[in-house]
């Protein structure tokens, strides 16, 4: 009997050990080890003193067009000394890698290590350095423009309502929800001024789960993977909203904010058109991942995403996030 087709594969941590053995010229002594599964897969090589990040993209997920862009940008970034996770060439002068996966045709790429850990909680001090590290990053990619994703309107909320129905009732309180709060939203893209607003490549998903601080307190960001082309103060959105998703005393959290906010003004300033519309913003973050997640439920299980899932990441995220700022957004 052939091999049953599948959709989705683990690729087995021995067998890529001895695939980046050959390609990165490492030791017999290397070991490779499963970090993470999800829309990509992100493996730990190890060979020594070495660390190194070997990130398998999911099939179908990235064109081999899109992984060069983000390799573009990471390469920039890094040219100007900024800190980050950067790609590594292998020993024929190559960054990308292609692996015949059971599923079809998968790339992969390898990325130095970020020392450090996550941290869910740090001190305002930190985030001061992330603020200053994000706008590093935008003075470098303002007025990029990459051959990825265009994040506006129609990319960040638009899309919800073809994946959501699946997993959620239709008639909920919270799908009623999320339809009122698309059309509010629809509005308030279109009160924008977005001559008050700067433009760039950005990194979309810049929060504790993409950083690592180091014992000294140096950061590095990593995990570009949805960077693209849009309004910079896209990533400051996102950042604040995470902030808020994680620190749940609202003191606390608006000083952190605060924080975050006056270290990126030490680099550069953020229009009052900006501030304005951060909060609007993050809530159509919101609306963006939780398409992806819907989108590529195959990456995760059900028992993941379903519709408890789905009626706790509305109440106590998106609900609780617009309730916090519809005054100011209004």
């Amino acid at each position: 009997m052939p091999t049953f087709p599948v959709i989705s594969s683990n690729l087995s941590p021995y067998h890529l050990s001895l695939f980046v053995r050959e390609k990165y010229n490492l030791s017999n002594h290397s070991t490779c080890v499963l970090l993470k599964a999800g829309i990509n897969h992100t493996y730990l090589i190890k060979d020594g003193e070495l660390k190194l990040i070997f990130r398998v993209y999911s099939y179908n997920w990235r064109t081999e067009s899109e992984i060069l862009e983000e390799i573009k940008l990471l390469n920039l970034l890094k040219s100007n000394g900024i800190s980050i996770s950067y790609p590594i060439l292998d020993i024929s002068d190559k960054y990308l890698q292609t692996i015949e996966a059971p599923e079809g045709k998968r790339f992969a790429l390898m990325l130095s290590y970020a020392e450090g850990e996550k941290l869910l909680n740090y001190a305002e001090e930190l985030h001061f350095e992330v603020g200053v590290l994000m706008a590093k990053i935008h003075q470098t990619s303002i007025n990029i423009s990459l051959k990825r994703i265009d994040y506006h309107a129609q990319s960040l909320i638009g899309k919800i309502f073809d994946y959501l129905p699946t997993f959620l009732s239709e008639n909920s309180e919270e799908m009623n929800f999320m339809r009122s709060t698309q059309a509010y939203l629809w509005k308030e893209f279109d009160k924008i001024d977005d001559s008050q607003l700067r433009k760039g490549a950005v990194h979309l998903d810049i929060w504790f789960d993409n950083l690592n601080i180091s014992r000294n307190g140096e950061i590095t960001i990593f995990d570009f993977d949805f960077c693209g082309n849009g309004w910079l103060c896209l990533d400051i959105a996102y950042y604040v909203l995470q902030l808020y998703s994680t620190e749940k005393d609202i003191s606390i959290c608006e000083s952190k904010v605060k924080s975050f906010l006056a270290g990126y003004e030490t680099i550069t300033p953020i229009s009052a058109e900006e501030q304005r519309i951060l909060p609007m913003l993050g809530i159509s973050l919101y609306f963006f991942y939780l398409t992806i997640q819907c989108q590529r439920f195959d990456n995760w299980s059900n028992t993941f995403l379903n519709e408890m899932y789905l009626k706790r990441f509305i109440n106590l995220l998106i609900k609780r996030y617009f309730d916090l700022n519809t005054s100011s957004i209004d």
